[in-house]
């Protein structure tokens, strides 16, 4: 995944807190809710909507996830610090153990880790059908938008090279020999999310980035680094509009959430950083194994509202749908998918203008079926100042559902003008 963050985007159980005990649930239990939540009544105003809000963000009754070995957090810690510090030299014990820690076999897939920096933390690992090589081709190619590859995690992602010491995407990715030198390049990312899957807020925020390929005991592996540059914009209201596996969402721009009496919310990713690591199994087919340390710190008035199980559950969101991408027979070849990339990037700006107009507007067509928008703001918007690389990569989600058979509401114009 190119894009840093893997959002909180969990579906969260809703908890009606009353006084009456329930079956099988101990007394104990029950006083604890309710220190928690006389903690937040003493820090938020607005008790009856903090109640709302405090079920849809953070559940009480989740499951705890199995810890993680303090080891491992270590060294994903050691990854991110060199991340933030430029002139760090890259720590080759960490990453080894981490690769070694990815590839052990496990009696679960997922797992709490401490906290660091009072974020909350969380591990994950799944395996995608594909070749290392494909796999860099797909996800980490200059050529390619990141969104194709995320696409129920990004909006948009836009990798900064503008600045000396910011290094581009390579367009192809060359094997790393046994022994050879690490290649690392380092980065700066600006991210956009889709809505989540519960609140449906989005943010926007800027990433450090660092990418290592290395080779380790004769395997390809690639590390990625994320680190938050500092606190998100406001979260906003987005609604996703049908099955999220449709990839289609609304974005309103307006601050707060579209669920009912969470209007007022104004909450922020305050920190986040990840360290993700891709690794060829060596297997026959080919399999690619990917296990992802994250930690998120976001809520609203500086509370920290995410679990464990909140971060896990958006992993899980981002490794369902890159492996819907990335192991459909129906998938471009590389080469195919960059070349309509370049022909819709060269279209004149106001045909790109069009058509990103029409994909808005029959977006908030669709949101205002739901009731959860006012019709009246169906009247036509200007997006004269949206940028271009952001018109051309929503573009290109819709090109891709055409490619893989997934509905989409300008797809066949945008594949009919770059073919």
């Amino acid at each position: 995944m190119q894009g840093g963050i893997i959002p909180l985007h969990g579906r969260i159980k809703r908890v009606v807190l009353t006084g009456t005990k329930r079956e099988g649930e101990s007394s104990q239990h029950m006083k604890m809710q309710r220190k928690i939540l006389e903690k937040i009544f003493r820090v938020v105003k607005q008790p009856v909507l903090v109640i709302a809000l405090f079920s849809a963000v953070f559940n009480l009754h989740a499951v705890a996830a199995q810890p993680a070995r303090a080891d491992a957090a270590e060294a994903a810690m050691k990854m991110v610090n060199f991340t933030v510090d430029a002139k760090a030299e890259l720590d080759m014990q960490a990453a080894a153990e981490l690769v070694d820690y990815v590839l052990a076999k496990k009696p679960y897939s997922q797992s709490a880790l401490p906290k660091n920096l009072e974020a909350s933390g969380a591990y994950y690992e799944f395996d995608t059908r594909i070749d290392f090589s494909s796999f860099m081709q797909y996800a980490y190619s200059g050529q390619i938008p990141a969104v194709l590859t995320s696409p129920s995690s990004l909006r948009h992602s836009q990798w900064n090279a503008q600045k000396k010491k910011h290094e581009k995407l390579p367009d192809k990715w060359t094997p790393v020999a046994a022994g050879g030198r690490p290649f690392v390049i380092r980065g700066v990312q600006r991210d956009a999310i889709t809505p989540d899957l519960n609140t449906g807020i989005y943010y926007e925020y800027d990433l450090n980035r660092v990418l290592i390929q290395m080779n380790h005991k004769g395997r390809q592996v690639l590390i990625t680094i994320s680190k938050q540059m500092d606190i998100s914009q406001v979260g906003k209201k987005g609604l996703i509009l049908g099955n999220d596996e449709d990839w289609n969402y609304y974005y309103s721009d307006e601050t707060g959430s579209a669920r009912t009496g969470l209007g007022w919310v104004k909450s922020y990713i305050y920190d986040y950083f990840s360290v993700a690591v891709y690794v060829e199994t060596g297997s026959s087919p080919a399999v690619l194994k990917t296990g992802i340390f994250q930690w998120l710190r976001a809520g609203w008035n500086g509370i920290n509202f995410v679990q464990s199980d909140h971060i896990i559950t958006g992993i899980k969101r981002y490794a369902k749908n890159s492996k819907t991408v990335l192991e459909s027979s129906d998938l471009p070849a590389p080469a195919h998918i960059a070349r309509a990339y370049s022909r819709l990037s060269s279209l004149p700006h106001q045909d790109l203008l069009d058509k990103y107009t029409q994909l808005q507007q029959a977006r908030l067509e669709l949101a205002v079926q739901t009731g959860k928008i006012n019709g009246g703001k169906l009247q036509k918007n200007n997006y004269q100042s949206v940028p271009k690389d952001q018109i051309v990569e929503e573009l290109m989600l819709e090109y891709l559902k055409v490619a893989l058979g997934k509905p989409s509401l300008v797809g066949r114009k945008v594949a009919s003008a770059i073919n």
